[in-house]
This record gives C-alpha cells, structure tokens and sequence, in this order.
C-alpha cells in the first residue's frame, strides 16, 4: 500500500489532509531534509502512530530510496521517545520540582550512537517528541539540531510531516 492508496482510504471529510500527504510525499526535495531525514522521520512517526496501514504505506514509499540503518533508527526513536517523552513531560507539568532533581535512571545509551548521523536521529526524535507533545524534549531536540546547523525549514518540515501523519490517522479512524 503506497501513499496514494492510503489516501483512497479517507473519507470525503479529508480534502485538506489528502492534498497535505501528496504535497508532503511528491515534494520531498522541497522540505529542505534529505531523503534519509525525511523519510526517517515520517517513520518514526508512524512507528509511533502505530497504524499498520499508515506503517505500509510510508515504508513502501521509503522502499528502495533509504539504507536498512535508517528503519531501525526511526524504530530506535519511536521506542525511546515512547519512554522519553512520558518521563520529561511529566518533570515539565509537575509543580513539584523536587523529581528535576532526581536522576532519571533510564537508559538512553542508542540516543549516543543511533547508527545514523546525529542530527538525522534529533529529527526524528524531535518529530515525534511534538507528535507527543513533550515541550522539554521539543526544546532539547530544537536547540541540538541549531548547534548541528540543521536549518529551520528542515525543523518545520519534520513537524509539518508530524501534524500530517497524525491528521492521515485521524482521517482514516472518521472514515
């Protein structure tokens, strides 16, 4: 199942975000990200989403234009973000600040070597960081990908695939 099939699934309701998929997918050089950014990203996303139709979709799109490296990556992400996100926005949202304090104790050692490069995993990690609205995580990823030169068309792209992906899944639970 391709993208386009993706979109014959949802309803008539979803003009706005059928346009923003094919914008998004025939655009890629556009987005300012690389073909492994890009579609790095957009999987970690759906691995996140956890959709097995949208996961189909966007892997066939990725078939044959990215390594192996970079599906395990976005899964690397998907998985520690699932964790991450949870915990930091719970230090951000809780008035008691005594558990900032605290050492985290969980383990993030694939974040030091994602076995892609480092700002390619930060956009993935940043994407689904806002798909989960983990505001601490959002700014630690934003500032990281700045000190790595990542350009803020690329950022924004990452977050506009975020915003589509999950607009995609929710069009097709309504349909």
């Amino acid at each position: 199942m391709s993208i386009a099939d993706y979109k014959q699934l949802l309803g008539d309701h979803s003009k706005d975000t059928k346009l923003n998929l094919s914008s998004l997918f025939s655009n890629v050089d556009a987005s300012g990200l690389t073909t492994d950014q890009f579609y790095g990203t957009a999987l970690s996303l759906v691995y996140s989403l956890a959709d097995n139709e949208l996961i189909e979709a966007v892997e066939e799109e990725a078939e044959g234009k990215i390594e192996d490296n970079v599906k395990t990556a976005a899964k690397t992400a998907a998985s520690l973000m699932a964790m991450n996100n949870v915990y930091y926005r719970f230090l951000h949202l809780s008035s008691d600040k005594q558990f900032g304090k605290m050492p985290a104790g969980l383990r993030m050692n694939a974040m030091a070597n994602p076995g892609v490069d480092k700002a390619d995993f930060e956009l993935f990690s940043l994407a689904v960081s806002a798909l989960n609205g983990c505001g601490m995580c959002i700014d630690s990823h934003v500032q990281t990908l700045m000190k790595h030169d990542v350009t803020a068309q690329a950022i924004q792209s990452s977050i506009k695939l975020a915003a589509v992906l999950n607009a995609a899944l929710t069009a097709r639970k309504l349909s």
